[in-house]
Order: structure tokens, then C-alpha cells, then sequence
């Protein structure tokens, strides 16, 4: 079982940046790939990054590859998204996911509960 808390989330202008942090339960936290997803207003969840634990591998969603960054810190047990050049569709509760596949992609098994992004224009 894990636990995953986000922080982070908040208002920013179109062109700004914030970086949204999920800290996690448990004392195998670098045997789970993470992920970050996002589900904006009226539209289904949707997968942003993966980063495994098995490598390191990453993988990007087309609409962030090159603004947004995943990294991971295992001494303090907590991922990270950096997200950079954000733009008004970037708004969306964005949620924090593991789980102990070794795909970058998924599936994951925990979720965290959401923190909200609002990119004004």
C-alpha cells in the first residue's frame, strides 16, 4: 500500500511555471515507477509522464514533451513535476500515481487525490 500527497497546485499566468511535488508512504518507495496525470473539466484522465524505476526511463505525453519534467527524489520519497512555458489548457487537477510495473506508461495502482492547476490567459 502507498499513500501519495500532492502539493503544489495553484494559479499562474499563460508562460509561467510552477512545480508540483507527491510525497509518498512506505519504505520501497524507489521500487514504484511514478506517474503524473491530469484530468481537466468535462474530459476523461489523462496520462502526462511516467518515470520507471527500473532505469530510469521516461516517457512524455505529446502536449508536454519539452515544457513539463519528472524527477524523483527516493531519500525523501517524493516525485516531482516541473512544469514550465503552462498555457491555459494545462488547467486541470493533476494527480500523482505508482505503482510497481516496470513500464514507464503504467498501469499504476495508487493514486494520490488531485491538486489543482489554473492557467489563466
Amino acid at each position: 500500500q502507498v499513500d501519495l500527497v500532492e502539493s503544489g497546485g495553484g494559479l499562474v499566468q499563460a508562460g509561467g511555471s510552477l512545480r508540483l511535488s507527491c510525497a509518498a508512504s512506505g519504505r520501497t518507495f524507489g521500487r514504484y515507477s511514478m506517474g503524473w496525470f491530469r484530468q481537466a473539466p468535462g474530459k476523461e484522465r489523462e496520462f502526462i509522464v511516467g518515470l520507471s524505476w527500473f532505469g530510469g526511463t521516461t516517457l512524455y505525453a505529446d502536449s508536454v514533451k519539452g515544457r513539463f519534467t519528472i524527477s524523483r527524489d527516493n531519500a525523501k520519497n517524493t516525485v516531482y513535476l516541473q512544469m514550465s512555458s503552462l498555457k491555459p489548457e494545462d488547467t486541470a487537477v493533476y494527480y500523482c500515481a505508482a505503482g510497481r510495473q516496470t513500464a514507464a506508461v503504467g498501469p499504476y495502482d495508487y493514486w494520490g487525490q488531485g491538486t489543482q492547476v489554473t492557467v489563466s490567459s
